[in-house]
């Protein structure tokens, strides 16, 4: 039988693997938090992650005594810290000592817990093949969990951080994203300077109106497309649908020069009504695509009844479908919204004059030498965080919408 079989082989590899994740993450987070310049210590935090495994294995992992999971936490610690020789992420501890306590807290907590979750049920001894695929899942699941929520939170946190720092701040520790709440409302200065002196209170104004009447154009159009393509029947139907979404097959970086050329031929460049032209162009592909597969999961009967009551078909698309796909194009209308709150390379080409930026141009316009970073941070922010709140807010209902249509009936 393979090594692989074995409880304590597999307890090994997997704690030897989540101490180091763990480690690595603490780590990062420390040096984050208090500008030192902290190790993950992996010789160190591998072996102790791999002994808790066992511990765990060997105890037959009585996970459900709080005394017990302690306990394992505890060894976790102690061995972090003996085999780093008093020093558990690689700097003494008397500096940043709470935070550093803290820090070995989290690492043991975080590896004995996991651990105790991902071993449970398995034996020390020889493993089924369900024992071992469960125990490799759990583990997966797990890493998952940890290093896509990493990639996501730390670039978002050192946004954050970053906007609330002032220039002195960042060029004496540019590690240190620690926040000095004696400052007060201080802290918002870059916030302050932004709406003040670079008018981003009107970039918020354009980039809403901008990505509502995206909606309501795209809406316009797409909505009787798609009932068109999915309910009617008229030459050349089969490959409509199917060609929907061709436009996406040409990058728009391509695209981006002839339109530059022509806008500027007929005088619509720098203007926002060039931009409203082009915008829909970009989002209506994609909402037919989205509105017809609903549409024709929709049970046809239902029309055909109103159009035996003397409803004409418009009639018919108001009073009946329309109402029944709210759901559909709720989700489709927020999906177009994030397109054109976000939309970058057009408005970046398009757009030349600052009184009419939109918000992600007028972010790009902070990415100079001669605006402190603080400033482009808290830019990215005002930028990132209404369409966050919106997306959050209306989750439940684009995931409602996407799916509604994926079962006829």
């Amino acid at each position: 039988m393979s090594l692989l079989r074995y409880g304590y082989v597999v307890g090994t590899i997997i704690g030897l693997l989540w101490g180091m994740t763990v480690s690595v993450c603490v780590a990062i987070g420390l040096s984050l938090l208090t500008g030192a310049a902290a190790t993950p210590g992996l010789l160190a935090a591998m072996p102790a992650g791999a002994i808790a495994a066992l511990v765990l294995l060997l105890a037959k992992n009585k996970q459900a005594s709080w005394l017990f999971a302690g306990s394992i936490a505890t060894l976790t610690g102690a061995v972090l810290l003996m085999l780093r020789f008093g020093q558990p992420f690689g700097i003494s501890l008397e500096i940043n000592t709470t935070g550093q306590i803290l820090a070995l807290v989290i690492f043991a907590l975080g590896t004995a817990l996991p651990l105790a979750k991902f071993l449970k049920g398995i034996p020390f001894g020889a493993l089924s093949r369900h024992e071992f695929e469960e125990a490799i899942i759990r583990f997966l699941t797990g890493f998952g969990y940890v290093f896509f929520t990493a990639i996501v939170a730390i670039p978002f946190f050192v946004m954050i951080m970053t906007s609330f720092k002032s220039q002195q701040a960042l060029l004496a520790n540019p590690l240190d994203y620690s926040l000095d709440f004696s400052k007060g409302w201080d802290l918002f200065r870059s916030y302050v300077e932004l709406f003040r002196d670079f008018n981003f209170g009107q970039y918020l104004v354009t980039s809403f109106f901008v990505s509502v009447m995206t909606v309501l154009i795209t809406l316009l159009f797409s909505v009787p497309g798609a009932y068109a393509v999915a309910r009617l029947r008229f030459k050349g139907q089969a490959m409509m649908s199917r060609s929907i979404l061709l436009i996406y097959m040409v990058p728009m970086i391509v695209l981006a020069l002839p339109i530059y050329i022509v806008f500027s031929m007929v005088g619509l460049r720098n203007s926002i009504l060039g931009i409203l032209l082009i915008y829909p162009v970009t989002t209506i592909p994609v909402a037919l695509y989205m509105l017809q597969g609903y549409f024709r999961g929709l049970p046809a009967e239902i029309e055909e009844a109103g159009l035996m009551d003397g409803l004409s078909r418009l009639k018919v698309i108001w009073q009946i479908t329309l109402p029944l796909s709210l759901p559909a194009i709720a989700s489709v209308s927020l999906y177009v919204f994030m397109i054109g709150w976000n939309e970058f390379l057009l408005a970046f080409m398009l757009l030349d004059d600052p009184s009419k930026f939109t918000l992600t141009r007028g972010v790009a316009m902070l990415n100079s030498s001669e605006i402190p970073r603080q400033h482009l941070m808290a830019g990215s922010v005002i930028a990132t965080i209404p369409i966050m709140l919106i997306f959050l807010g209306l989750e439940r209902f684009m995931t409602k919408g996407l799916t509604a249509g994926s079962v006829k009936g």
